[in-house]
């Protein structure tokens, strides 16, 4: 069998599109239903996807008012989602900069323990300044100060995690050990961020860690990715831009000893299916016509410094505004710079083409058309697989798990089985030995 792709469900409450949750095709009555992302979940692992994906942040969206930017806590929801699933993986957002190592290790190897096996860290920095009031502090921390944090945090509960040796569970009824203490280790960390004394109160869990992935495409965020994550979420709005990507962080990890098909590139896409490309497009149209101007040029003003309420929406993008906003750092900021460079749209279309996804490649075509596109990315060096971004749920995700799935199963891209409990073996990846175990502290001497 040839490679093969990687598929995720991204589930957002009430779909990715900002007013998904105004068109009537949407289950707007359940988005506090656990039931209801049960079986998203299960519909998902009917179809053989890789994983579900919740994202989280630590503060209130501010623009909660026009568009469902809630948060249910993910460890909470994901353990639910465990007890109703059998095989599928489960990814969730944890912060190095308002969590400690210890919880998050805590959490992560009992997500691992309860699943069997499944679970997943989006390692986030967090980028929201309002989440510092939150939790005490005057400001919240600068770009750099947070990766060197996040660096430190990982270190840490790589060390939590393995301070537990695969045998250190004797359970020999006969002797009454039920440990062997010389194979559980104290970390004694200490560093720029942390003291930590450990060992971690819970034994090693199936997957030894859970699979490292991280969403950051800033240049920090790509270094730091191409050290230590296992799986990248990536936004790119075209075949080229993906490539470019692609190349530079699977080269990035390369140098720094890493095999770099351990490293997955996920980019998101967010599909409207029609039984034609017309019809489909007709289909995004209905959504992007709910959407209010005053929440997208909220999100412009966030992302490119700029104030465009008095705009005409109609007219193309200021060009003295654009001027003024160029340089800015953010990847995501240069996504929505990029686009508007390339294709001059007025500011009515640069609304309704964040709308989709925030940023995310949204495509609108028949099945075959969409499995058309992710096959051109998967074999054109742009992506191991992707993340499935619906527009609205729950239907948004039906149309793609009916009628795209099948087509690149067909095509010998796609499995057709699971052929492992874990998320490691699904997605193809080692599972590391503890660094305290014996035989590696003895290959190094």
């Amino acid at each position: 069998m040839g490679r093969q792709l990687k598929l995720n469900l991204f589930i957002y409450p009430g779909g990715h599109h900002e007013a998904a949750w105004r068109h009537p095709k949407s289950a707007t009555d359940r988005l506090l239903d656990i039931r209801f992302y049960q079986e998203l979940a299960q519909r998902a692992e009917r179809a053989k996807l890789d994983a579900v994906f919740y994202a989280d942040g630590p503060a209130l969206e501010s623009n909660v008012r026009f568009a469902t930017r809630f948060r249910i806590e993910p460890f909470t929801w994901l353990s639910a989602i465990a007890v109703a699933t059998e095989r599928i993986g489960l990814i969730g957002t944890a912060s190095t900069t308002y969590l400690e190592p210890y919880n998050a290790a805590r959490l992560f190897a009992s997500l691992d323990h309860i699943s069997g096996g499944r679970a997943g860290w989006n390692i986030v920095t967090t980028g929201a300044e309002r989440a510092a009031q939150n939790f005490g502090l005057d400001q919240h921390p600068p770009h750099a100060e947070r990766y060197a944090r996040a660096e430190e945090f990982v270190q840490v509960t790589g060390k939590l995690w393995d301070s537990w040796e695969d045998d250190a569970v004797v359970a020999d009824a006969g002797t009454g050990v039920f440990a062997d203490t010389s194979r559980i280790h104290a970390i004694d960390h200490e560093g720029g961020y942390f003291r930590v004394a450990g060992a971690l109160n819970t034994p090693r869990t199936p997957q030894g860690r859970p699979v490292h992935v991280q969403a950051g495409s800033s240049p920090e965020g790509t270094a730091f990715a191409a050290r230590y994550a296992e799986a990248v979420f990536t936004a790119h709005q075209s075949l080229a831009s993906g490539q470019a990507f692609y190349a530079d962080i699977k080269a990035q990890a390369a140098a720094l000893g890493r095999d770099p098909d351990q490293l997955l590139v996920l980019p998101g896409i967010s599909p409207y299916l029609g039984s034609t490309e017309a019809e489909a497009k007709a289909l995004k149209q209905e959504f992007d016509e709910l959407t209010q101007p005053e929440y997208g040029l909220g999100i412009l003003r966030n992302l490119l410094g700029v104030d465009l309420s008095g705009a005409d929406l109609d007219q193309p993008f200021p060009p003295d505004l654009l001027a003024g906003a160029e340089g800015l750092a953010s990847s995501r900021s240069q996504l929505v710079l990029d686009v508007i460079r390339r294709e001059q749209p007025t500011v009515r279309e640069v609304l309704h083409r964040y709308a989709g996804a925030r940023g995310h490649y949204v495509f609108a075509g028949t099945p075959v058309q969409v499995a058309d596109e992710i096959q051109r990315w998967f074999e054109q060096g742009a992506a191991d697989g992707f993340n499935i971004m619906p527009p609205w749920l729950p239907g948004g995700f039906d149309a793609f798990a009916d009628e795209v799935v099948p087509i690149l199963q067909a095509r010998g891209l796609f499995r057709t089985e699971y052929t492992s409990t874990t998320l490691r073996g699904h997605f193809g990846l080692d599972r590391p030995a503890s660094q305290y175990s014996r035989g590696l502290l003895a290959a190094r001497g």
